[in-house]
């Protein structure tokens, strides 16, 4: 089956001309409405040069009122172009600032052509390099680097065989072997639909001929992927509702959901229009199954005979978009489809130099970086390799915090250590330890400034705990420190790895059926809801220690702040470091009432 529709992003560095160019290409094939052509010649961006009453062509790409305030393309511009072979062609006009890198790779995402453009009069840049790698890391297989602007340097072919020859050893760094060089003015119209006598010496296709002469693609067949967005409930069935990717699925074709992997066969396929025998490459349907297994939203259903092994560690490729820098160890959301699940990065393998390729070692990622990763969900997901399936194989990473997008990814493989790692069940569990020491588990979790009095309120909490006869061990940061935690630092990473294992700790002690004492500044909300989502509700409590900054610094226990005001410690929270202070701690303490007050309400409150 051929595809009908081709998917082209054109990207490249701001003011390459690219929304000139596509809204030329989409005037001479008639691809726009008359009075659109119309507002074309009256309206203007800012800054721009076109003269009155002729066509500014980039007008033709513009979605947002802020595009033509500021004279450049904030959003990535959708339009469809009908080639003479009666496919169908959607074009994305990606932006070329860097603060907008996320659009782009959104675009690149779902595209079967890269449309590179380079500025002949400013040569390669940066961005030029950065959205080439994108496209191949999203998989673009076939590439056209167009050099606009032409008429800037008098349609000079040495300045379109050095940049040639310049990007070449980019192209080869990513394997990339379909690529063809198209020499353009976008403004006068050389070569772009038409090839005209100012470049003589160019012998290779128009724009439009290189796009009309795409290849005949044929859909795979061999691995569909159904992620459920939702079950679909009526008088006489009950079905798994979504689109299908990479594949087909038929009628009696036994299919396993994913991640539990119970298997069933598919009795009917519904649609909206009707039932059909076939479920064909990107049609939305439900699925009857029979047995009716369990499913639910965020399952995947794919062929008994070829799926993949849900997994819970991953090696990837993430281009990171976020405006902070990524934190090693702390806790993201990873979204696939409808499959939403926690998730960290375990390890950066190394960032990606766009210039040279060569691969540096880094301990973060900052905005727009390209880097190679390791990391771990917190349960398993059935995420396929890229390179086999871009829709089973992709991922965004989402702040918990933000609820923004801040990293885009792809998979590469499966880790080995993955399904080397079997969990153990043992007949002595949480339950009959707790019974054993006749008291309820649980994890106080205290949380405030340095000097606002939290280990001396444990220490405090522990005694008289312990003289009420409940077993009970105070987890200190400090303490921890000099031990499990000596290799971390304060940056932020640091802390986030520093409340994982704190947390990590603190359930394995629970378990153990004791009263788990936490003291630790954790000054991240995202950090202590992370160590929070590892217990059941009201198994886990946040005390906020509420002391005033003036108060802590005078107190000054261990004489950070004096090292603080001197310059020598520049993370110490409150002073180099923001502390995020809870918003709905289960119970506040005033960190400069009697001790004794403030064990008093600790034990009211909690036990």
């Amino acid at each position: 089956m051929s595809k009908a529709i081709i998917r082209l992003v054109t990207c490249g560095s701001v003011d390459d001309g690219k929304s000139t160019l596509i809204g030329r290409l989409l005037v001479e094939t008639d691809s726009v409405p008359d009075d659109t052509i119309a507002a074309a010649r009256d309206v203007r961006r800012a800054g721009s040069t076109v003269k009155k009453g002729d066509i500014d062509f980039s007008l033709l790409t513009d979605g947002l009122e802020a595009e033509r305030e500021q004279g450049i393309t904030i959003d990535v511009a959708y339009r469809s172009m009908q080639l003479r072979n009666g496919r169908r062609l959607i074009i994305a006009d990606a932006p070329g600032h860097e603060q907008y890198t996320r659009n782009m790779a959104v675009a690149a995402s779902r595209a079967d052509i890269g449309l590179v453009l380079v500025d002949a009069t400013r040569g390669i840049r940066p961005q030029t390099l950065r959205h080439l790698h994108i496209c191949s890391l999203m998989k673009v297989s076939r590439i056209a680097v167009v050099v606009n602007k032409l008429d800037g340097v008098n349609y000079s072919q040495e300045v379109f065989e050095t940049i040639k020859r310049d990007l070449q050893p980019a192209i080869d760094r990513h394997g990339l072997t379909d690529v063809e060089f198209i020499p353009v003015s976008a403004l006068s119209g050389d070569n772009v639909s038409v090839a005209t006598d100012k470049m003589p010496w160019n012998t290779g296709p128009t724009l439009l001929d290189y796009l009309q002469h795409w290849p005949e693609q044929l859909d795979t067949e061999n691995a569909p992927h159904l992620g459920v967005q939702t079950i679909s409930r009526a008088e006489n069935f009950r079905g798994v509702a979504g689109t299908v990717f990479g594949g087909s699925f038929a009628v009696n074709d036994e299919v396993v959901v994913l991640p539990s992997k119970k298997r069933a066969r598919i009795a009917r396929i519904s649609t909206f229009d009707g039932d059909l025998t076939t479920a064909p490459d990107l049609s939305a349907v439900t699925l009857v199954l029979d047995p009716d297994v369990d499913a639910s939203r965020g399952d995947a259903i794919e062929l008994a005979s070829n799926y993949v092994e849900p997994a819970n560690r991953f090696a990837a490729e993430i281009v990171w978009l976020g405006d902070s820098e990524l934190i090693h160890s702390r806790s993201y959301f990873l979204i696939n489809g409808s499959t939403i699940v926690p998730a960290m990065v375990t390890a950066i393998r190394h960032v990606i130099n766009i210039n040279t390729g060569e691969h540096e070692s880094a301990r973060t990622l900052k905005t727009n970086a390209i880097a190679a990763i390791e990391l771990a969900t917190d349960a398993a997901i059935a995420l396929n390799s890229y390179s086999k399936n871009r829709y089973s194989g992709n991922f965004i990473l989402v702040d918990r915090a933000t609820m923004s997008t801040v990293g885009a990814g792809m998979v590469t493989h499966q880790l080995r250590r993955s399904s080397n790692i079997t969990e153990h069940h043992f007949e002595i569990d949480r339950e009959i330890r707790a019974k054993q020491k006749s008291q309820k588990p649980q994890v106080i979790w205290m949380t405030g400034l340095s000097g606002s009095g939290k280990s001396t309120i444990a220490n405090a909490l522990e005694k008289q705990l312990f003289a009420n006869g409940i077993h009970s061990y105070v987890l200190d940061g400090d303490n921890l420190r000099l031990g499990i935690n000596k290799d971390l630092g304060f940056t932020k990473e640091d802390r986030a790895e520093n409340v994982r294992r704190v947390s990590e700790i603190a359930k394995l002690m629970f378990d153990a059926g004791l009263v788990v004492i936490v003291a630790l500044v954790s000054p991240y909300k995202v950090d202590r809801d992370h160590a929070r989502e590892l217990f059941a509700e009201g198994d886990f409590a946040e005390v906020f220690i509420e002391t005033p900054a003036e108060v802590c610094a005078q107190r000054d226990p261990k004489g950070l702040y004096k090292k603080a005001a001197a310059g020598e410690l520049p993370n110490l929270t409150g002073v180099g470091q923001d502390y995020e202070a809870p918003t709905s701690a289960e119970l506040v303490l005033d960190g400069q009432a009697p001790l004794e007050q403030s064990v008093e309400k600790l034990i009211n409150r909690f036990f």
